[in-house]
C-alpha cells in the first residue's frame, strides 16, 4: 500500500468534532488517511462518503478502509457535484465536510501522471485521466504565448511568467514539449540564476499553474464552497486544507462572505452572496502544521486549515 500521510490529521479530527454515529463527507478522499481517522472515531454506526475524481485514489482508499466495510461509500466523481452525490447516496444532511486540496503522494510519485518534475515522465497532470481531455502538454504546446504568460502569472503567481512563456514558445517552434524533464529544463534556463530560491525549485510555480489549469481546480473549488454549507446540519463543521495562496484566499473569502451574509440591495441581479448569513468562522487565522509534523512530512509545510460552522 502507498505510504500516505494525511496533513493536519489531529487538527482535522478536532475541528470536525468527530463523534459516535455521526456522518461525514471527505471530498478528496485520496489515499484514505483522513477518512480512516474519521471512521475510527465515529464508531460504531457512523458513516463516511468519500469522493475523488482519480480512479487510482478510489482503489487505494478502498483497500485502506476495508476494515470499515459497510460504513463508507466511495464515489469517483468531481467534488463540484457534491450536492447531487450527497443526496443520491443518503448523505444529506451530514455532520461535517472535509476537503484536503493537496495533491496526494501517490500522484506525485507516479512519473506517468506527470505531476512532478522530480522524475521524468509524460507532461499530463490530469487528476481524472479517464474523463479530462486536455493534458498539460496541450496547454504548453498550443496556447498563444500571451495566454500562457497570463496562465503562469495568474495561477502560479510566477514573477518570471513572461520570460518562461517566451522560452517555451521558442522551444516549441523547433519541437513539441512532451515531458516533465524537458519543461523543467526550459524553465530553469529562463529564470535568472540570481532570482532562484534555495527553498523551492524554479519550475514549481509553472508546474502548479499548469496543474490548476488542466484540472480547473479553482472553478470546482468555488462550486464546492458554495454548495457545502447547505449540506451540513446546524452546528456541523466545514474544513478546508489548502496548499497555495489562491486556494486559501478563495476559502477565506467564501467563509467571510457566508459569515457576513448578503449585503446587496434587494433584487440586485448580480448578487453572488448566496443569501443570508450561514456560517460562523472558527479559525480567525489558518491552522498550520507544527514543526514536528513538517519535519516528519515536509510536504505539509505549506498547508493551511480553515474551519467554519453552520449556524
Amino acid at each position: 500500500m502507498v505510504d500516505h500521510q494525511p496533513v493536519l490529521s489531529e487538527e482535522v479530527i478536532h475541528y470536525l468534532d468527530c463523534g459516535a454515529g455521526r456522518s461525514y463527507i471527505d471530498c478528496t478522499v485520496g489515499g484514505g488517511g483522513h477518512a480512516k481517522g474519521i471512521l475510527e472515531r465515529n464508531l460504531p454506526a457512523g458513516k463516511l462518503l468519500g469522493i475523488d475524481r482519480d480512479p487510482i485514489a478510489i482503489r487505494i482508499a478502498r483497500e485502506r478502509l476495508k476494515a470499515y466495510e459497510g460504513r463508507f461509500t466511495l464515489v469517483r466523481d468531481n467534488f463540484s457535484h457534491i450536492g447531487t452525490i450527497a443526496k443520491k447516496y443518503g448523505f444529506f444532511p451530514v455532520d461535517g465536510i472535509l476537503a484536503d486540496l493537496g495533491i496526494s503522494s501517490f500522484q506525485l510519485e507516479d512519473a506517468d501522471r506527470g505531476f512532478s518534475f522530480m522524475t521524468d515522465g509524460p507532461l499530463d497532470m490530469r487528476m481524472d485521466p479517464q474523463g479530462a481531455k486536455k493534458k498539460a502538454s496541450d496547454l504548453v504546446n498550443r496556447l498563444p504565448v500571451r495566454e500562457l504568460e497570463k496562465l503562469l502569472r495568474g495561477y502560479g503567481e510566477e514573477r518570471w511568467a513572461r520570460r518562461i512563456s517566451r522560452a517555451i514558445e521558442r522551444h516549441r517552434r523547433k519541437s513539441a514539449i512532451s515531458s516533465t524533464g524537458e519543461l523543467r529544463h526550459i524553465v530553469h534556463a529562463a529564470v535568472p540564476g540570481s532570482s532562484r530560491s534555495m527553498r523551492i525549485d524554479p519550475a514549481t510555480r509553472t508546474f502548479m499553474a499548469l496543474r490548476i489549469a488542466v484540472n480547473r481546480e479553482l472553478d470546482h473549488l468555488s462550486v464546492l464552497l458554495s454548495e457545502a454549507p447547505s449540506l451540513v446540519v446546524p452546528g456541523g463543521r466545514i474544513c478546508f486544507i489548502s496548499f497555495h495562496s489562491l486556494e486559501d484566499r478563495l476559502v477565506k473569502q467564501h467563509f467571510r462572505l457566508a459569515q457576513k451574509g448578503c449585503t446587496c440591495p434587494p433584487d440586485f441581479p448580480q448578487c453572488v452572496c448566496h443569501g443570508v448569513r450561514s456560517l460562523r468562522v472558527l479559525t480567525s487565522k489558518p491552522v498550520v502544521p507544527s514543526p514536528t509534523e513538517i519535519s516528519r512530512n515536509p510536504r505539509a509545510r505549506s498547508a493551511k486549515l480553515r474551519v467554519a460552522e453552520r449556524i
